[in-house]
């Protein structure tokens, strides 16, 4: 009789450990911050510039890409992040056309690049963000 009680008290604290486990798996929402993918969170990132958000090591990273002009603002957890020191060499492919640019830091938490750039909807875009002469992150974005 003694063992089905000890028994019975152990599934029943297995139980509540397993329960336990769940929820506070689950009060971070699925997050993953070790995870070197340049995906978003599960929660919608949005965009404060008008561009493509990536996320990579919880910094949001949103790609501003027009014709005369190439922007990356860089975000930590809704801060933005002073990039002064810092660059961005994006490659853009499209099709067969390769075309390598180097962003330089503007004011603030932005690089950007002046110039003609040829943008077409499905243009792959991947970035190597440096600080301090170390790669940072790679980052990458499609264009709509």
């Amino acid at each position: 009789m003694k063992f089905v009680k000890l028994l019975t008290v152990c599934v029943s604290a297995s139980a509540l450990l397993i329960s336990n486990a769940a929820l506070a798996a689950d009060d971070h929402k699925g997050h993953d911050h070790d995870s070197k993918k340049s995906e978003a969170h599960p929660h919608d990132v949005k965009p404060k510039f008008g561009g493509i958000v990536s996320v990579v090591k919880d910094v949001n990273y949103e790609l501003v890409a027009k014709p005369d002009s190439i922007t990356l603002y860089v975000n930590d957890h809704d801060q933005p992040v002073d990039v002064k020191g810092g660059s961005a060499t994006l490659t853009l492919l499209s099709g067969s056309d390769k075309t390598e640019v180097k962003l330089a830091p503007a004011e603030g938490n932005k690089l950007e690049a002046k110039g003609v750039f040829k943008l077409v909807p499905g243009t792959k875009v991947a970035a190597t963000v440096t600080a301090a002469g170390k790669t940072v992150n790679n980052v990458k974005f499609k264009l709509n």
